[in-house]
């Protein structure tokens, strides 16, 4: 059931919102950044209340013998519309995660499988870029290392946009591919694999580094095919010492070498932090979708069969072109409302 003394409150937080606002009063970044987080939860109280409002009414109106035919199709239309409406209230009111509306950095290495496993890496990032620009999002290539055959040794890309870590956070884990590669003369099918990390982006006040904490080293630039090669020690390694975190970038600038590789260490020690918040969590209840743990095989790509299989939710979906093209929807709007059942399931238990 809906509280109806919650959602009053609510409602009554974003009227106090919008009047401070327009009288210019308090942090105005602070208001307006809670204001646009309560409006759509304030939309969807208000269209289900002006629902059930209007269901009173219309019973009322059945009392008139002249009204009670038109009486009865609004009820019939309100009482068909009520439940989506009262479950978008609910969804609503679901606790957010405060990463959602984040930035992400995705990192994507091949796991078992050799040659296959690089070349099915690589397919995965083609795959994420399409869903980027599909979406409008901006999605840059912070440090990239290739193989000959064109596949990829390890990824690591920055995605700009609207909630992005919302849509790409059940992405972490194993992906799993089976398929004829192109190498293989006797037609078999191998099994091959690549690890995917998302990771919301850190900000300076989310994570503290001490200077003394960071070992940081200049090289020479190099890549595969000739990227990034240069003449200067440009490219930068830095080492976070307590924790043993690792990571580099190859730009063109020093200077911007470190603040990028600054950003991709904040990112994965954020990460790590929240990474063990949610194990905290989860030990005294059941996983949601998945155990977040990131070598847990979460999805299996069959070519043969042009099969995508979603393990976590028993999903599968015989279009797998379209997915390898981007079309990640259907997959990823599963795995969000499994997770919204769940949260709605443990928040009634």
């Amino acid at each position: 059931m809906i509280s109806l003394d919650r959602l009053a409150q609510i409602t009554q937080r974003f009227e106090y919102l919008e009047a401070r606002m327009a009288e210019g009063g308090g942090d105005f970044a602070a208001l307006s950044r809670e204001y646009a987080e309560l409006r759509p939860v304030v939309g969807a109280i208000q269209a289900w209340q002006e629902a059930t409002a209007g269901l009173d009414e219309a019973r009322m109106l059945r009392d008139d013998p002249e009204m009670r035919a038109l009486a009865d199709e609004e009820i019939d239309r309100i009482s068909k519309d009520l439940p989506d409406l009262e479950h978008a209230v609910q969804i609503a009111l679901l606790p957010k995660d405060a990463a959602d509306t984040r930035p992400a950095m995705i990192e994507i290495r091949p796991g078992t499988g050799g040659d296959e496993a690089a070349l099915f890496a690589g397919d995965l990032l083609r795959m994420y870029q399409r869903y980027a620009e599909a979406r409008g999002w901006k999605f840059n290539i912070v440090e990239l290392s290739e193989t000959e055959l064109g596949g990829i040794k390890e990824v690591v890309g920055n995605i700009q946009g609207d909630n992005v870590f919302a849509r790409l956070k059940f992405e972490s884990g194993v992906h799993r591919v089976q398929r004829v590669p192109e190498t293989e003369s006797g037609g078999r099918i191998h099994t091959s694999a690549a690890t995917v990390a998302v990771l919301p982006e850190a900000e300076e006040v989310d994570i503290h580094i001490d200077p003394q904490d960071i070992r940081i080293d200049t090289m020479r630039a190099s890549g595969a095919g000739g990227q990034h090669v240069n003449t200067t020690d440009s490219a930068v390694r830095i080492t976070h010492i307590p924790t043993g975190i690792v990571v580099t970038s190859s730009e063109k600038s020093q200077h911007q070498n470190r603040a990028i590789a600054m950003q991709v260490l904040r990112n994965r020690l954020f990460d790590a932090q929240r990474q063990k918040a949610a194990d905290e969590r989860a030990a005294d209840r059941k996983a949601q979708v998945g155990s977040g743990d990131r070598s847990e095989r979460i999805r299996t790509y069959n070519f043969p069969q042009g099969r995508v299989t979603d393990h976590r939710i028993n999903l599968t979906l015989y279009r797998l072109d379209q997915v390898m093209q981007g079309d990640l929807d259907e997959v990823i709007d599963a795995l969000i409302a499994d997770h919204q059942a769940a949260l709605m399931a443990e928040m009634e238990g």
